[in-house]
């Protein structure tokens, strides 16, 4: 029972609009049920925890109020939602059942969200355009930023939503008029730099995007004031250029949808982000993992209890003549009837089957291993070299699919439009992508901020709702800030939400060393750490023609990739190759043989590709015959290739770029020795940099890096065993 004051009820309940924002009567009775609704549904999985009947539980107890106000703004299937862990009442708002959420808790194979996959509260729902969310904190800012990008676009450009319909999972191409995008975090999210990072793409771009700062005054165990400099963030916020700012009792149904109400406008009328600051309560710890008496004083926990807006919201409704005391009960016994039948059917559902493990890692509508991605080239035109087949095989792409973008660092031939009158236009640091912006316009090829986890993590909200972003990373070296992003969220998207959701995309990466003076942070390989990230594909071309056939099959995937462009391969004279059409492509998984041999094997690819046929020659003039397998896709390799050319030699080197421990050729040498160990007259040799950075001088790079010099001694000390 949520109060216990009895005030008898007027004759006339409904009460005027005026009075309560607008609310009518049977609204601020939903809003109560709703929110009632969650609470119960809280305790009912706190209650299976202690029974060990489900597995984890995190509560939103206290977040009821602002929440299921906003639920009544938001529109189910139109508006995109990004949500907060504790948004259970929102969800419950937009249409998500109490069952779903039970069956969540269970790990059920029917949980819309994920089909058992992710812990309770980890929303998503596609039919609600109720994003997957991960359990990350703050990867959901910037992903929200490149959906209400996508909102903007598809305004712009009607026939990329057409292409995205009839794309896989094309029914979550959606766009409807004057739609927003919702996001929500707790105060501690907005310590992560992609909350500062979303905020200044959004503004700068004026993005219908909406903030949900859902302020319960801790993150786990620690206060505001420690999380956020003056223990406000939207004060911290208020210099944001076209922001809107607001901050409320978020306790309070009828004033958060006053104000909810006003951003929410704000946003549908596109005349930006808007940013609202609720103060909640957090009247049960954080999970049941945690135990908030260990440090919140008791008279601390007793301020919160008065606060709950459960038991405020419930005592006002008696009090404004709403419902009585019978009426509210009588609805109480309603939901907790429901939340009872809920649970008895989750708890009596199917667990997902074993089986489904490698369910939805990848695309199971394209598979860009098949038969179907071998084509035969065209061959046209002068030859080209591996940055020029870059920019060709992109132009080609953008011109029958108006569903691309490409963006990045430096990426456009000028930011400044009106200078492209004058200048000849950037186009990439390394020219890969010049011209684009001049052909397609600055809404497809554009510049970002310098910020590698906002480029991956727009992308992602780009590829949610349908487009095919190809971001570029300017050097892998910088990477390392879209980790999170790629490995939590890029790579995983499909799987967590048991095929709900997806998110293709190409990220091109100009990697590895050879430079002459690239040095510690211009140099550096390092793909064996992304061919270890389920989901996610990894090529790596060595020839101006592979990259023509490999891009395009990356940009036709159906799965996010990798693509590894060799920057010292960029513009070598001896890899060029004329322009093979524009409908040639490469599968993945298919290496190339670039030169027969009977003595030994070379497994490589990229820039190491030309040093072992260096090599080859040299062993050649002596008499040594070696085949030089170029594997030219990394995730997934071509196992069946290595298969057969260590049966025509059986003695095998595996040569990598990258540093000789942990590398990507270690895995390859093992499979190797595992399974065709009766093939071998030899041990499985590996040919890597050396344990350490690569130095800026000229000498120190030879020294550190894999040469050809290595691979004729290694040959010879194999034949000599």
């Amino acid at each position: 029972m949520a109060v216990q004051t009895r005030v008898k009820p007027a004759k006339n309940d409904t009460p005027k609009n005026e009075k309560h924002a607008g609310l009518t009567r049977d609204t601020l009775v939903r809003l109560y049920r709703t929110m009632y609704l969650s609470r119960k549904l809280d305790d009912r999985e706190i209650q299976l925890k202690r029974q060990n009947k489900i597995y984890f539980q995190i509560s939103s107890a206290g977040h009821e109020a602002v929440t299921a106000a906003m639920g009544l703004l938001l529109r189910p299937g139109a508006d995109w939602i990004y949500p907060y862990y504790r948004d259970r009442a929102l969800c419950l708002m937009l249409g998500v059942t109490p069952l779903d959420m039970l069956l969540q808790a269970v790990g059920a194979a029917d949980d819309p969200s994920s089909g058992g996959r992710q812990m309770p509260s980890h929303w998503g729902h596609a039919k609600f355009n109720v994003v997957s969310k991960s359990s990350c904190t703050g990867t959901q800012f910037v992903q929200a930023v490149g959906a209400a990008e996508a909102t903007l676009y598809y305004e712009a450009h009607p026939k990329a939503l057409a292409q995205a319909k009839k794309a896989p999972l094309g029914e979550l191409a959606k766009h409807a008029a004057d739609e927003i995008v919702y996001v929500s975090s707790g105060d501690g999210a907005t310590s992560e730099g992609e909350f500062w990072e979303s905020l200044n793409a959004a503004c700068a771009n004026k993005l219908p995007l909406l903030y949900l700062v859902e302020d319960n005054g801790y993150a786990i165990s620690v206060p505001v004031e420690v999380q956020t400099a003056g223990g406000s963030i939207s004060k911290l916020v208020q210099s944001f250029p076209g922001l809107h700012v607001a901050e409320v009792d978020g306790t309070d149904p009828i004033a958060s949808y006053a104000v909810c109400q006003e951003a929410v406008n704000y946003c549908r009328e596109r005349r930006g982000p808007a940013l609202i600051h609720a103060h909640v309560t957090r009247p049960y710890s954080h999970s049941l993992s945690d135990d908030e008496k260990l440090y919140k004083v008791p008279e601390e926990r007793e301020a919160e209890a008065h606060r709950d807006p459960l038991s405020k919201f419930a005592l006002f409704l008696v009090r404004e003549n709403v419902l009585d005391q019978k009426q509210i009960e009588s609805l109480e016994a309603q939901v907790d009837h429901e939340v009872r039948q809920a649970g008895d059917a989750a708890l009596a559902a199917e667990a997902p089957a074993v089986e489904s493990i490698l369910s939805n890692v990848y695309s199971p509508h394209v598979d860009p291993t098949a038969a179907a991605f071998e084509a035969e080239a065209q061959p046209h035109g002068a030859p080209k070299t591996m940055v020029e087949m870059v920019a060709a095989t992109l132009n080609d792409e953008m011109s029958n699919d108006e569903r691309i973008t490409v963006f990045g660092e430096d990426v456009a031939d000028a930011s400044r439009e009106e200078n492209l009158k004058e200048v000849k236009g950037k186009g990439g640091v390394f020219k890969a992508t010049a011209g684009l912006q001049r052909k397609y316009g600055s809404s497809r090829v554009f510049n970002t901020p310098l910020a590698e986890a906002s480029i991956i993590g727009r992308a992602i909200g780009m590829a949610t709702r349908g487009l095919k972003p190809v971001p570029e990373i300017q050097f892998f070296d910088y990477i390392w800030p879209a980790m999170m992003q790629i490995r939590d969220e890029l790579c995983v998207m499909r799987w967590r939400s048991n095929g709900a959701f997806k998110c293709p995309m190409v990220v091109r990466v100009a990697i590895g060393g050879y430079l002459t003076g690239g040095a510690v942070y211009h140099s550096q390989s390092g793909e064996s750490i992304f061919t270890h990230c389920p989901g996610l594909r990894v090529v790596m071309p060595s020839t101006a023609l592979d990259v023509a056939g490999l891009l395009r099959t990356a940009i036709r995937c159906d799965d996010p990739v990798m693509f590894l462009e060799h920057k010292h391969l960029y513009r070598q004279p001896y890899n060029r190759s004329e322009y093979p059409g524009p409908d040639f492509t490469i599968p993945f998984g298919k290496s190339r043989v670039v030169n027969e041999g009977t003595d030994v094997s070379i497994i490589t690819y990229g820039a190491f590709v030309h040093r072992a046929e260096v090599a080859a020659a040299q062993l050649w003039r002596d008499g040594i015959s070696a085949e030089i397998v170029d594997l030219r896709s990394l995730s997934p390799y071509d196992w069946d290739g290595i298969c057969a050319s260590v049966r025509k030699t059986h003695r095998v080197i595996v040569a990598y770029e990258d540093m000789l421990s942990w590398g990507y050729g270690a895995e390859l040498a093992a499979r190797i020795a595992d399974e065709l160990f009766d093939e071998l007259d030899a041990p499985v040799r590996r040919i890597a940099a050396m344990d350490t950075f690569c130095g800026y001088h000229p000498h120190l790079e030879d020294a550190i890096l894999p040469q050809s010099d290595m691979v004729v001694a290694s040959v010879r000390r194999l034949l000599d065993y």
